[in-house]
């Protein structure tokens, strides 16, 4: 059954860069809605036993900036829908990166171009888990959907920029999110 650890295994390592989704979860502090998001493309990278970060691509809400900006705190979770069932999470203290902040360079270079990057999600990680996974049905991966890069690359920056302004600078309860 499940198991606790400090630190990302070299056995989560190889489970969550195999999975073609990842979740991740956040919450404010007092109140308001957990939110829950999927996240799919070649968009995650653990960069060491105790720090990993995404790419966060442009989207309807912002729940997840706003969630960090608050408070920090972020869950990701790995599942298996093929093989040995299994499930791994790694927990811990997020920071939002934007152009121009320190890290931005560094961490952009680690993934291709995708179109609509909003900002970088980087975490430190304090504790992993495992646990069965006994009840996540079977499901193909069959391909990406395209749908979300095809519509970023055919806007300009002034339209993203825009897009920010008007439908990512707060979350769906307030909090300041997106900054233009």
């Amino acid at each position: 059954m499940g198991r606790a650890f400090e630190s990302i295994t070299d056995q989560m390592r190889a489970f969550a860069d195999e999975q073609h989704v990842f979740f991740v979860s956040t919450a404010p502090s007092e109140g308001g809605h957990i939110n829950m998001s999927p996240n799919g493309y070649d968009s995650f990278r653990i960069l060491d036993d105790h720090r990993v970060c995404y790419l966060d691509l442009t989207g309807s809400g912002a729940e997840t900036i706003a969630h960090i900006r608050d408070n920090g705190r972020i869950t990701f979770m790995f599942c298996a829908f093929t093989g040995k069932p299994n499930i791994v999470r790694f927990y811990g203290q997020g920071a939002v990166v934007r152009p121009g902040d320190d890290e931005w360079d560094e961490l952009r270079s680690l993934f291709g171009d995708v179109p609509g990057v909003r900002s970088i999600i980087a975490a430190n990680i304090d504790r992993t888990s495992t646990a069965c996974g006994y009840a996540v049905p079977f499901m193909d991966y069959v391909e990406d959907r395209d749908r979300l890069a095809e519509h970023w690359s055919s806007k300009s920056d002034d339209e993203l920029d825009e897009y920010w302004a008007n439908k990512n600078a707060t979350s769906i309860d307030g909090l300041p999110a997106v900054e233009a």
